[in-house]
């Protein structure tokens, strides 16, 4: 699988990228994360991406993480996130909960450091405070951390970027969340790696009728809208999909989630074979999204 450098931080990358929220929230069984996480690794990613949050009563995403292939350390890069309370009797941003909280994540994730800790959707006037980053570069400086990233978006998003603080953005950035686009050439002029979530709008080409969850159906809206020609075909939209995010420059991985381990070699499988989009074909996408798209359409957090 193609790996890039992603930004300054010298770890090279693998396109596609394991996302642990899926696992997390649907209490996945244990013997089903192992099955899950290896054929990942075998498919040649080395990017699992979690968060703290990521829990179903006391089945969280980083424990099953940990479970599942510590024994296989040295062969991923391990990002999570920080910030919400999520079973600490302490308010979201505290800065004894960023604290508590990444040393919680060690222990369930069953390693000493952390490649990546991203402040998970923190807003613009608690990073512009202070304190978080501080926090938080504190506790790289005892080495339990490498490196320091933003997963967010909007005006947060570009707060992250503008400030020189972190290391990676993680963003919306798809088909159907185009916004974000207009931050990339400012992420590669100060060497950031950028992480792309959702890249397939998360997978709303698949739905017949407005799904009731509310975290998809503003996708599905969106979808209806711009009305791409390859959303009929759902391996062609999927395809088509990845291939446009992960072919905007700055772009370094894509962080997709899923149940079927079958899934990571038929996606590596399908950007070998394919290759880029043309110029044409993403032209034709960022067009109809200029010419649909309403103010809005923003990020999604």
């Amino acid at each position: 699988m193609e790996r890039r450098p992603l930004g300054k931080t010298g770890m090279d990358v693998s396109v596609l990228g394991f996302g642990g929220a899926e696992i997390g929230y649907q209490r996945a069984e244990p013997d089903s994360v192992k099955i899950l996480l290896n054929a990942a690794l075998d498919a040649g990613l080395n990017v699992i991406d979690t968060a703290e949050c990521y829990t179903n009563g006391d089945r969280s995403s980083e424990s099953l993480i940990g479970a599942a292939v510590a024994g296989r350390r040295d062969e991923f890069y391990l990002f999570t996130k920080a910030g919400h309370s999520a079973g600490f009797d302490l308010p979201d941003w505290d800065a004894r909960l960023l604290e508590q909280s990444i040393e919680r994540s060690l222990t369930r994730l069953n390693t000493d450091h952390i490649d990546l800790l991203q402040l998970h959707s923190c807003s613009e006037v608690i990073l512009r405070q202070g304190y978080v980053i501080e926090t938080v570069q504190r506790v790289r400086e005892s080495g339990k951390i490498r490196f320091l990233g933003y997963s967010g978006d909007n005006s947060a998003a570009r707060y992250a970027v503008e400030c020189g603080a972190f290391d990676t953005l993680q963003t919306s950035l798809s088909i159907a969340d185009q916004s974000a686009i207009e931050l990339l050439p400012m992420a590669r002029e100060r060497g950031m790696g950028v992480i792309a979530k959702r890249p397939i709008a998360n997978a709303t080409f698949l739905y017949s009728t407005r799904p009731e969850n509310s975290y998809i159906a503003p996708y599905w809206d969106r979808l209806q809208t711009l009305d791409y020609s390859f959303l009929s075909n759902p391996e062609e939209a999927a395809s088509v999909a990845l291939r446009f995010t992960l072919g905007q420059e700055g772009v370094h991985t894509a962080i997709v989630g899923t149940t079927n381990p079958e899934r990571w070699k038929r996606n590596a499988r399908m950007l070998e074979i394919a290759g880029n989009l043309s110029e044409t074909e993403n032209e034709y996408i960022r067009s109809r999204w200029k010419h649909a798209a309403s103010a809005d359409w923003v990020g999604l957090t």
